[in-house]
């Protein structure tokens, strides 16, 4: 399938094929946020897999926005030595990198400088309380993204990614069921998404027209009260209008049904419905012109390869299944096309919550279970 494997560019970023490594966090950073040896190892290892675009696990713009233990950090220039010794791991084998950049909002795991978590209204998500923010809370914020971004650029790292998805702050600004707000950034659409257009012309002020800002954004929240896919398109088109480089659509939230997140369970997705978020693609696609990044579900080479023959999307994001197998790409290059050996357990993710790193627990179990 050579229009999975074709060179593309965005903003001037070179990207070898149109396979995506969509954010997956790792939960290995050291306490303080820092980069370590696995961290740079596991860049390594998914560039040596061949992914033309990878996007590590999300990096915190501040303190005050770290979502939890394991979380790496771009908050501060001390930072900058050991992300760009992850952003020359991905370059070294062929691969580009971006760094997501996210704030936790009210989903803070941790306790904080203030003792409070930062969100949209007050609310209480974790254990930590959160309170609405005040405009020069909004305004700071503003800035710390401008200058993690920069921080990024300067680390090496090929583009930013701007985390609005999954409740993430800007994912909660824009969500109604967490935003309460009734002044400017609360109650309509574009009030709404009036904080994320701001952080958009922010970073762009700050790293300049021609470094590539992507946008990952939900298609819709899957619960009652919250964003809808009818939404999506006028959202999508005003982030267009601020000249956003790319975007990657996926859905759901933290507390959505497990079966509408992003990471759904073996077993809960109907045969014939393993892109998650076709519909929503599908709207994208009539009117918004900014490529697309889609990702949810993709399992074999067979689908990857229609995602982007039908037009569907110009991208194809996986982030599970290269936990399981960073080579998966140049496997499949090379013609080894069996399915993805991803069994969607989200087994893997008990490991990056307990502070271990983030592993394939159902390969390590097959190993054992072999070597015993």
């Amino acid at each position: 399938m050579p229009e999975l494997f074709e060179k593309t560019v965005l903003n001037g970023m070179v990207l070898r094929n149109r396979f995506v490594h969509s954010a997956t966090q790792e939960g290995m950073a050291n306490a303080d946020g820092s980069v370590n040896e696995r961290l740079i190892r596991r860049q390594e290892a998914l560039a040596e897999g061949e992914i033309g675009l990878i996007v590590p696990g999300a990096a915190c713009i501040s303190a005050q926005g770290k979502v939890g233990a394991g979380y790496k950090g771009v908050h501060n220039d001390e930072t900058v030595a050991g992300l760009s010794m992850m952003a020359e791991a991905a370059h070294k084998h062929g691969s580009s990198i971006a760094l997501q950049l996210t704030h936790a909002g009210g989903r803070m795991q941790g306790p904080s400088e203030t003792g409070t978590a930062l969100g949209p209204s007050d609310m209480k998500l974790t254990k930590v309380p959160c309170r609405a923010m005040t405009r020069d809370d909004i305004a700071q914020t503003v800035a710390d993204f401008a200058a993690a971004a920069v921080r990024a650029k300067k680390a090496g790292f090929d583009a930013v990614q701007l985390h609005a998805a999954h409740s993430s702050l800007l994912s909660q600004f824009f969500s109604p069921y967490f935003n309460r707000r009734a002044d400017e950034y609360g109650g309509s659409l574009e009030n709404r998404a009036r904080f994320v257009l701001e952080v958009l012309r922010a970073v762009r002020s700050a790293v300049g027209s021609g470094f590539p800002i992507l946008i990952k954004i939900n298609s819709e929240d899957f619960l009652d009260g919250g964003a809808t896919l009818d939404q999506m398109v006028p959202y999508a088109l005003m982030l267009e209008s601020e000249s956003i480089d790319a975007i990657e659509l996926s859905g759901g939230t933290y507390v959505s049904a497990p079966r509408y997140f992003i990471s759904r369970p073996e077993g809960t997705v109907p045969k014939g419905q393993e892109i998650y978020f076709k519909e929503a693609a599908e709207l994208y696609k009539r009117e918004v012109k900014v490529p697309l990044i889609l990702v949810g579900g993709v399992r074999s080479l067979e689908v990857a390869g229609r995602v982007i023959r039908s037009g569907l999307a110009d991208y194809v994001a996986l982030c599970r299944p290269f936990i399981r197998e960073p080579g998966l790409v140049r496997r499949w290059r090379l013609g080894d096309i069996a399915r993805a050996t991803c069994i969607s357990c989200n087994l893997c993710f008990d490991p990056m919550r307990a502070g271990d790193g983030v592993y394939c627990v159902a390969l390590e179990r097959e190993r054992q279970k072999k070597g015993g």
